[in-house]
């Protein structure tokens, strides 16, 4: 049975520390699903770790339709959450014919959007209309160019104050969790202690209720930049290289395929074959 946001607000309440990583294909999400994670966020990470651009702000709608469907097709357990990307929330109106189309299109349960009180009447709109929203404060990737680049938010105590802020106004518009993004951890946990749902971190410190990762950094499929928001679990990275490297010396040396790895058929079909080809039969 799938996770409902239900269930994410009961485990923070239990002090259960809510898991969610990034996912981005059907594959990906099965995976997520067999190690008990409860929630998948289709990030409009994806732009950068699977499309190959510089920021997540060529992303469109359609992209993340696209992925969402493999990840909601390959994922029967956890919470879906999808990005809506670069200017597809500037008003209400915008926002909600989005959401329709993410959540008829590809099926997820929730939707993520970035920014504070100003975006407080879109999130009071989609929730008023039945779609479960998380909100994402911080360093917003979508605002790169405004922020000048990829910088820790909130150290000034203006820049604090305003933090809490957004994060209280988005908790009174309805959101079910807020994502803290490289925000420093006293104000991270400060935020936590005056929320009552969900803070999910990423470089926010161990003070938030729950941690999101990109799946990418999470298991090393870079050849060696790891984020310092992130601990690398694994080096896939170079244990892919090491198999595709192996797979192409063996063919090279002729030791792949071997009989072991192919069908046959009768002798005499084969001759029977080539008669025919040969205007024989």
């Amino acid at each position: 049975m799938r996770v409902t946001i239900r269930d994410i607000q009961r485990m923070t309440n239990r002090g259960e520390h809510p898991v969610m990583v990034t996912a981005y294909d059907y594959t990906s999400a099965q995976l997520v699903d067999r190690a008990g994670i409860p929630m998948i966020l289709v990030g409009d990470t994806l732009g950068m770790v699977v499309l190959g651009y510089d920021t997540t702000i060529p992303v469109t709608l359609d992209d993340i339709i696209h992925h969402a469907r493999a990840v909601t097709r390959g994922s029967t357990n956890a919470l879906v959450i999808a990005d809506l990307p670069f200017m597809t929330y500037t008003t209400p109106d915008v926002a909600e014919q989005s959401v329709k189309r993410i959540m008829q299109e590809a099926g997820v349960q929730a939707v993520k959007l970035e920014g504070g009180a100003e975006i407080v009447p879109t999130v009071r709109r989609l929730v008023e209309l039945g779609v479960p929203v998380m909100g994402h404060i911080g360093l917003t990737p979508q605002s790169v160019n405004q922020l000048s680049g990829m910088r820790v938010q909130g150290r000034r105590a203006e820049d604090a104050r305003r933090l809490i802020a957004d994060a209280l106004a988005l908790e009174e518009a309805g959101v079910f969790a807020v994502v803290l993004e490289l925000v420093p951890m006293e104000l991270a946990a400060e935020i936590a202690r005056r929320l009552h749902v969900t803070t999910v971190g990423i470089g926010a410190g161990p003070g938030t209720d729950g941690q999101v990762q990109v799946w990418h950094d999470l298991l090393g499929l870079y050849s060696d930049f790891v984020p310092r928001h992130a601990r690398q679990y694994a080096r896939l990275g170079d244990t892919i290289v090491d198999a595709l490297t192996r797979y192409r010396d063996d063919v090279h040396a002729g030791s792949f395929p071997t009989t072991e790895h192919a069908s046959s058929m009768k002798p005499e079909d084969l001759d029977a074959a080539i008669r025919l080809l040969d205007g024989e039969g």
